[in-house]
This record gives structure tokens, sequence and C-alpha cells, in this order.
């Protein structure tokens, strides 16, 4: 059995591409049921997000299980295959199960590290689960996939920096007051941004935040949601002796923090620390603020360069998530080889003994007069030449597993003997229990 994907991303496919494309989480039975009845199609999987859009599935013959998806997946949109075709990309065997561990250990993602990709993959497992197309395989490997990703999460730092700048800002003040559970914010503006950052704050635990706004009405609608305090935009100034940390995101034309504005608020303070950060531009904040004792500056370039670090930090602890995907993927592989070998190794030895059986049945109503000694033998002789018969393909069969070529060792034996086997159900029992000598 074969695990395939067909897809596109963030870097094969538009926006424009991917939306049209995209599958809605409220409506997959449709599409699943689809897919798994697609010839040559056992179980499928959905997985549609805004950067991704990916369909993982088993299949007995690859190219063909590909080429049924790359269909699909124009079809159910009604788009011209050939326009479809070019933005996507196509799996198969180990290098689908690489893809899938990746994905879900987020390093194939727009941003390395972020955690929503393996909620989502949860969320896509669920429907197919739900509407049973995902059987045997795809149950092991999603769940193999969400080991891998914990792993990767537990043994790499992968996670550990930010990557927004909003986040950035946080991961700084933390630095500076090393708790921010004391600490009071001010943002000004009411922006995306600022509120973003102050959503950020509030997750590490800062005890109040306060907002201004040149719209009042702005600034107390977003002090309302984080349960915070407005302040008038005209004397704000007034109230930062009592802030720890400022984000400002203006449209003013000119600086609305000067150097002495600042040199009398430290003081005022008794020049305990604080952080001010202006992701404006034009900038808000005076940059000869930096010079004064116990203030800290930083500027939206400030905030990127300290993004572009901890990107660089995030991609070296991605090489060390992919060698423990590397590791993962003999496993798993080996482990879904065995669904091919081992009901080969069984059919093989079930059909030699029949063989078996139905000779000596023949012989012995030809030998008349022979004891029990004598029939039991002949049977032990018989049974020996069969077990040394079968000792050499049995052993081969088992290595296979572990060999690129080992499928076209099982599909050999199985043209040689005629052997007709059923799809994979269930437990599949251990290898060394059907290898005999």
């Amino acid at each position: 059995m074969n695990i395939i994907v067909v897809g596109l991303s963030h870097k094969t496919a538009p926006v424009e591409i991917r939306e049209r494309v995209a599958f809605a989480p409220t409506a997959m039975e449709k599409p699943l049921r689809q897919v798994a009845a697609l010839p040559g199609i056992s179980e499928g999987l959905i997985v549609s997000t805004c950067n991704r859009v990916e369909v993982y599935a088993v299949s007995r013959e690859a190219e063909a299980g590909i080429a049924h998806l790359r269909h699909f997946m124009a079809d159910y949109h009604g788009l011209p295959t050939e326009e479809l075709d070019s933005h996507l990309y196509d799996y198969q065997g180990e290098a689908a199960i690489q893809h899938i561990f990746r994905v879900a250990s987020s390093l194939d993602s727009m941003v390395i590290g972020e955690p929503q990709i393996l909620g989502q993959i949860k969320t896509a497992y669920g429907y197919a689960a739900e509407f049973k197309t995902a059987g045997l395989i795809l149950n092991r490997l999603l769940h193999k996939a969400f080991s891998v990703a914990k792993r990767v999460r537990t043994e790499t730092e992968i996670a550990s920096n930010a990557v927004s700048v909003s986040f950035a800002a946080v991961e700084l003040a933390r630095k500076i007051f090393d708790s921010l559970t004391d600490k009071t914010v001010l943002l000004i503006g009411a922006g995306e941004m600022c509120e973003l950052a102050a959503r950020h704050f509030m997750n590490n635990g800062v005890a109040r935040v306060h907002v201004t706004n040149r719209t009042f009405e702005r600034a107390q609608k977003l002090a309302e949601e984080f349960g915070g305090k407005p302040i008038l935009f005209d004397n704000f100034v007034d109230h930062l002796p009592q802030i720890d940390i400022v984000l400002t995101s203006t449209g003013a034309p000119n600086f609305i923090l000067g150097h002495k504005t600042i040199e009398e608020v430290i003081r005022r303070r008794k020049y305990k620390p604080m952080f001010f950060i202006d992701i404006a531009v034009p900038r808000d904040i005076d940059p000869r603020v930096n010079a004064i004792e116990n203030v800290y500056l930083y500027d939206v370039d400030d905030l990127q360069g300290v993004v572009q670090a901890n990107l660089k930090e995030r991609h070296k602890e991605a090489k060390k998530a992919e060698g423990i995907i590397d590791q993962e993927i003999g496993a798993f592989f080996k482990w879904l080889a065995s669904l091919d070998v081992v009901p080969t190794i069984v059919a093989l030895r079930k059909k030699l003994e029949e063989i078996r059986r139905a000779e000596l049945e023949k012989t012995f109503g030809t030998l008349k007069g022979l004891g029990d000694k004598e029939r039991k033998s002949i049977e032990a002789l018989t049974a020996a030449i069969v077990n040394k018969v079968l000792h050499q393909p049995m052993t081969l069969l088992k290595k296979s597993q572990n060999n690129p070529a080992g499928e076209s060792y099982v599909e050999a034996v199985r043209a040689l003997f005629d052997l007709d086997l059923p799809a994979p159900e269930g437990k599949i029992e251990c290898l060394d229990d059907q290898v005999g000598e």
C-alpha cells in the first residue's frame, strides 16, 4: 500500500488560487467521501488552511492514485485541470511520509515553528475519522505525525523565539523587567498592531492596560476589551510616571514624545526602568530618548532586527527537527512495509502447506498398509522440505522491509505463487512469528 499526497501551498500557489480550492471546514463529508470513492483509493484525508490545501490518501497504485487526486482537486472546484496542475505537488511513499511529518511539525509553514498547523491537522483528522475515510494506515500515520510534532517541540527550541513584531516587543519587555506581573502598559493609538501587542502582553501576565487615542471612543472600546482604562489623549503625558511599558503607533507627522518630556517622567519615577516601543512610521518618539538612564527605546526597525535574528535561530533548530523526522520515518516506513510483507509470508506458507497436504493425501491413498510411524515420518519429511524451501524467500521478504527494492520482491512472490491478498485490516502480526527454519 502506498501513502500519497497531492496539494498546493503558499510556496506554489498565490492566495487567489488557494482560496478557489479551499474546502469549507463545516462541509467536509462530501469531499472526503468522494476521495475515498476514487478508483484505487482506500483511505483519504483533507487538510485545508489559508496557506495550504492537501489530500493525504492510501492507494495500491501510487501513480494512478496521484492522477485521480489531481483530477479530483480540479473537478471538485470546477477548475480546468491545466490551470491548477502547475500549482500542485505530489509525493508518494517515504517522501509523502516525510512531507506529512514536516507539515505537522511546522517545518513547511510560512513561519517555521508556528503552532496553529498541528491543531488544523488534528481537526482534519477528526473529520476523516468521523466520516470513516481514515482507516488502519492513515490512523497510524496521523498519530505518528502528532507524536513527531510533539518530539520536535520538546527536543528543539523551534518555537521559543518570537517571530512577530508584537511578540518580539513582549519578549524584550520580559528581558528588561524579568517579570511582567506587576507592570502597567499604555497603548498610544488603538490600531491593529497595538491591539495585537496588548493581547500578547495580557497573555504574559501584565497587571494593567491603559489606552489613549485621539478619538476617545476608540480608546474606550479597546480599553474595555482588556478590562483597562481609557485616557484622554491631551493629558496622557500626566499618566506616564505610573506607566512601565509604552507602545505607540499613531499617524502623527512629528514626535509626540520628546527628550525633555521623558527626562522629567523618568525623574518622577525615581529612575525605575521604562520601556518604549515605537512602531509608528514616521516615529512617535525622539530617538535621543534612548540615551536617558534606565529608558529603553525600540523602534520598528529594531524589532524587525530581533525578529530576523530569532528566525535564524528557528532555522538552526529546524535542522535538529529534520533529524528527528528522519529517525521517525524509518520506523514508520518499516511498519508500513510490513502491511504487505506479513500477509504475503502468511499466504505463501499457507499455499505451500495446502499443496503439501494435498500431495500427502494422494500418496497415502496409493500406499496401503502404512503404519502410524511411517505416516508420521513421511509427514515430517515433507514438512521439513517445505520449511527448507520457504526459509530463504521468507528471510529475504522480512529483510526487504528496510530495502528500497522490497516492494518488487513482494510483487514477484505474489506473481510467482499466484497469491491474492485482501487489503490489510486490523492488527498486523509480528514478522518473527511467520518465518520458519
